[in-house]
């Protein structure tokens, strides 16, 4: 593959969902995490979707897609539980005017080095446009901010580099090709791995198939990256959460890793997979969370607070890979 700074990436483990009509943001108000009936048209916001018991079955990226007379918000979700949230969401519409359905829009994940030549890098790359189109944006793109052209929508997502800009881009011109373009590219998985891994060291959580109903939001992070209101009002398992929050009983919370010797290892089958403190072998510690290839494997990985300054963590056994815990790029501890 190419070693570009700067790229564009088809990113074909998320989804987006509509929601329209006119109780749209009201009902998902009452629904997620975190507060969507003050969203503002220039701003996203990533929010977790829970069960009663304060289980996360879904996070997302929210925004506006639409305005006037006919509200509509879209979400980007993991592929693979995007079916499932609009199942369970629809169940408790009710008399709300609001519907929710899965699109055909696609998503693509575009990176943009302020320190690269990217105008040389640009013309190599599929989709090439769209990095000049970023670049034209970057300018006034804090992490969250929402902007849109005729192309379709840029949601800047969170970097853990000043001088690195990336954006979710959604395609909504019917005539638009540069998904499919970057999708048929050689270097179209490594690409998505590369977003994917940068996504990890961000510690930007995605709830997958494999870890549906498993971590209250706490644990990954999502009260630490604005993806929770402790002021909303009510939610699907707000109680549990809230508890956790005020008596300050999060003991687990998720931890940034790197396996330096990825050989044998399939990445798309981690999520889920049980990690072990070798100095503690008898049961496991924590569950990987998210995990990307691009060169070393990284990973998202649930730890025991008390594990994480001295635990020697490994990967599916005790004697398994070693993963070396790396710094995120916000402070990780219990609440106080």
């Amino acid at each position: 593959m190419n070693n570009f700074s700067s790229f564009v990436a088809p990113l074909t483990d998320l989804a987006v969902i509509e929601i329209s009509g006119q109780d749209a943001a009201s009902f998902l108000h009452g629904q997620l995490t975190h507060d969507i009936s003050g969203l503002t048209p220039n701003h996203a916001r990533y929010a977790g979707y829970c069960t009663p018991k304060g289980r996360l079955l879904g996070t997302m990226v929210i925004w506006q897609s639409s305005l006037g007379d006919a509200p509509a918000l879209r979400a980007i979700a993991k592929a693979d539980v995007a079916p499932a949230l609009i199942k369970r969401l629809s169940m408790f519409v009710l008399r709300a005017k609001a519907k929710l359905e899965l699109t055909q829009l696609k998503v693509l994940g575009i990176t943009l080095d302020a320190s690269s030549n990217y105008k040389e890098e640009a013309a190599q790359v599929p989709g090439y446009d769209l990095l000049n189109k970023a670049a034209v944006l970057s300018a006034q793109a804090p992490a969250w901010s929402v902007a849109r052209t005729d192309a379709g929508c840029w949601i800047a997502a969170p970097s853990t580099d000043s001088g690195v800009t990336r954006w979710w881009f959604v395609a909504t011109s019917d005539d638009y090709v540069a998904a499919d373009e970057v999708a048929g590219s050689p270097d179209a998985i490594q690409a998505g791995e590369r977003w994917r891994a940068a996504e990890v060291a961000a510690g930007l959580p995605w709830i997958q198939a494999a870890t549906q109903d498993v971590f209250i939001p706490q644990t990954l992070n999502l009260d630490l990256i604005d993806g929770v209101s402790f002021t909303k009002g009510c939610y699907p398992g707000q109680e549990v959460v809230a508890r956790s929050h005020y008596r300050g009983t999060v003991k687990r919370r998720m931890a940034y890793g790197v396996v330096k010797q990825p050989e044998g290892i399939d990445v798309l089958t981690l999520a889920g997979t049980d990690t072990f403190n070798a100095k503690n072998p008898g049961n496991p510690c924590g569950r990987i969370i998210n995990a990307a290839q691009s060169g070393n494997i990284h990973v998202l990985m649930e730890v025991q607070l008390g594990d994480l300054d001295s635990a020697d963590f490994r990967l599916g056994s005790a004697d398994g890979p070693l993963i070396e815990v790396l710094p995120l790029p916000y402070r990780i501890t219990a609440e106080e």
